[in-house]
């Protein structure tokens, strides 16, 4: 594997954790309530949440590139 591969590996990395801070940061109190909706969510809908959210992501991947 070449250098810069890891190189991008670590700037999608930082670019999760900005993206996971910007809702906490923004709207705190709205961010709050979604994790309260969230403990008390099934694992059905918390599954199916977590595979619409990467079968989005890997279609933005899809037709960026």
């Amino acid at each position: 594997m070449q250098p810069d591969f890891w190189r991008e590996i670590i700037i999608a990395l930082c670019l999760v954790f900005i993206l996971e801070g910007l809702l906490p940061f923004l709207y705190p109190t709205r961010w709050r309530s979604l994790i309260t909706r969230l403990v008390t969510a099934d694992d059905r809908t918390i599954r199916m949440t977590g595979l619409i959210s990467m079968l989005i992501g890997l279609g933005l991947l899809y037709l960026i590139n």
